[in-house]
């Protein structure tokens, strides 16, 4: 047997991690600034992360979610405070593609409504309706039988107004496109959309998959527009690269036995996980960290003249370069050994640990200024 061939692969195999880096197994250092699709919030090896799983390792790791579990109610309190919906409830699962199917379903089964609307260079997961809701032409899926999404231009106002009909049971947004090349939503946008929502009585997701858990500054993205979502999908920095997600779900959607389901959502290793992550963002001041130094960072990256564009808030960076540097972020990778995302054609995509350091963050301008000027 062998591995189903869908990941092109760097000739680089990790072998061990601490905060901001990488070792591979030819004991190669590396700065890791993408942890793994903004999946290490906290940096790699947490000493408090590791110890909370491995005392819960020696306790009880899984059993299904019908018996009571105080880590749940745990992790739902200290998500609620952190998070500013106190009144909020949270359904857990495994990952942001089951989270975003989970709130399409509860919209859908909320308004009686089969059509969603989203939004172009959307990429919202792999499962059916997940899948559905990505602008992605390479990746087709169908919705629930039925059901149509509908794709717009983010921030067109006039396009919205047109397509948000009483027919729409949801419209689903991420707080800031992540795989679409770091594009975001208008403050303004944003509140205009939550308006047409309640105005059409559909149901506003925001997609906080991997803009959500402090990354912005904020501990969602869509709260610089001062909005609140009916339900918000959770995942990737949630569990620090343990597996977890879920939706926070507005107070006013009813609940009932067997509505939704899942086999592996909130075991006890998730919930410790996912607590410890939510500790060390409040204890160590996360959020004001990763606001102060991503401005700093991309005030640096706005001064570098080659570089076209630069977007983002807080450690969720993306910028655009020109065809003389397409390949910029492989010599970051094999003359610099910095590890960096990319989103096509030419964006380079910044979503490294919250705990990430200034000194840490200037290796790449440095790194940067050294391609440049050698190409």
């Amino acid at each position: 047997m062998k591995l189903f061939d869908v990941y092109p692969l760097f000739p680089i195999e990790p072998v061990q991690a601490r905060g901001s880096w990488l070792w591979d197994k030819n004991g190669q250092k590396y700065l890791d600034l993408y942890g793994g699709h903004a999946v290490i919030s906290i940096g790699h090896g947490h000493p408090h992360y590791v110890n909370a799983l491995k005392s819960q390792l020696d306790k009880i790791s899984f059993y299904s979610n019908s018996v009571q579990n105080t880590l749940q109610e745990r992790l739902t309190e200290k998500l609620g405070y952190l998070s500013g919906y106190p009144h909020h409830s949270l359904f857990l699962c495994n990952s942001g593609a089951e989270a975003n199917e989970n709130a399409l379903k509860l919209a859908s089964f909320v308004t009686g409504r089969k059509k969603v609307i989203a939004f172009k260079k959307a990429f919202h997961g792999r499962t059916s309706g997940a899948v559905a809701a990505t602008d992605n032409p390479k990746i087709v899926a169908p919705f629930n039988a039925g059901h149509e999404i509908v794709f717009l231009p983010m921030n067109d106002r006039l396009a919205l107004a047109e397509h948000l009909t009483k027919e729409v049971a949801a419209v689903i947004i991420e707080g800031i496109q992540g795989v679409g090349g770091i594009h975001l939503p208008e403050d303004d946008f944003l509140r205009f959309l939550q308006s047409e929502c309640k105005k059409a009585g559909a149901l506003l997701i925001l997609d906080e998959v991997q803009s959500g858990f402090g990354r912005t500054g904020k501990f969602f993205a869509h709260q610089y527009a001062g909005i609140h979502a009916d339900l918000i999908t959770i995942a990737k920095g949630m569990g620090n690269g343990f597996p977890v997600g879920g939706v926070l779900i507005h107070p006013d959607i009813p609940s009932w036995h067997g509505m939704l389901g899942t086999t592996f959502g909130g075991n006890y290793l998730a919930c410790v996980a996912s607590l410890a992550v939510l500790e060390v963002i409040e204890k160590e001041n996360l959020m004001s960290n990763a606001l102060a130094l991503g401005d700093e960072w991309m005030q640096q990256l706005h001064s570098i003249p080659s570089i076209l564009a630069v977007r983002g808030r807080g450690l969720m960076i993306g910028f655009d370069l020109p065809d003389s540097l397409v390949n910029l972020r492989k010599d970051l990778l094999f003359k610099h050994s910095i590890f960096t995302g990319e989103a096509k054609p030419n964006t380079v995509r910044l979503l490294p640990s919250l705990a990430l350091k200034k000194e840490e963050a200037d290796e790449l301008i440095s790194a940067i200024h050294s391609i440049i000027h050698q190409s």
